[in-house]
């Protein structure tokens, strides 16, 4: 008869036990379907730990609060943004590069964000604040401007329109629309968005 114990034994080891950075590697895509589930109030060590099938220690060992493991989390989550769109269009370049934004932030990793954004208070967001613009905010704008100089230098885009308030219209519009009317930004509303909020906004004066 094969007793429980013996069970438990056997089980581990049949499965090697992970180290260094193949356990690191776990926890913290652990820490991410956390956040990207149960979100940040819901969110424990021991959960991740449990996720990851480790033991809380393992955990506490290299991030000794819930703020250090999502902060690594995120880092190491988050999507790289470095390859801008060149179509040929502002329009066209704009509309990829928003259906690869929107992609991004239904993520894992972006669930992983909007949780931490939107459940955070103020001292617990100070914590993430480096990681969410570093990683997030000064890339999405990067490649915004890049397309919209783009636009100038071909003569679509009015002159002035290079400016931190049209850079910050399409990441504002698409947060509130997702926080606050629940939008899961399908193909049809990223144009539509393009079409009749952007589109005009860039337009030259005497388009």
């Amino acid at each position: 008869m094969v007793t429980s114990s013996w069970a438990a034994a056997h089980a581990q080891t049949a499965a090697p036990r992970r180290r260094g950075a193949v356990l690191e590697r776990a926890i913290l895509d652990a820490a991410l379907e956390q956040l990207s589930t149960v979100g940040w109030n819901g969110l424990t060590m021991e959960g991740v730990a449990s996720a990851a099938q480790t033991g809380k220690a393992a955990v506490y060992r290299r991030w000794p609060s819930k703020e250090d493991l999502v902060a690594d989390a995120l880092r190491a989550g988050l999507p790289r943004f470095d390859v801008v769109p060149d179509l040929g269009g502002v329009r066209e370049d704009l509309l990829d590069l928003c259906l690869r934004a929107r992609d991004a932030m239904f993520s894992p990793s972006g669930s992983a964000v909007r949780s931490v954004i939107h459940e955070c208070d103020a001292v617990q967001a100070e914590s993430f604040h480096a990681v969410i613009f570093e990683g997030v905010v000064e890339p999405t704008i990067k490649m915004l401007r890049e397309v919209i100089e783009r636009g100038i230098e071909r003569g679509e885009v009015r002159p002035d329109a290079a400016n931190g308030y049209v850079f910050d219209a399409i990441p504002a519009m698409m947060m509130y629309r997702s926080k606050v009317c629940g939008s899961e930004w399908p193909d049809v509303d990223v144009e539509e968005m393009i079409d009749q909020l952007m589109v005009p906004l860039l337009r030259r004066g005497d388009a």
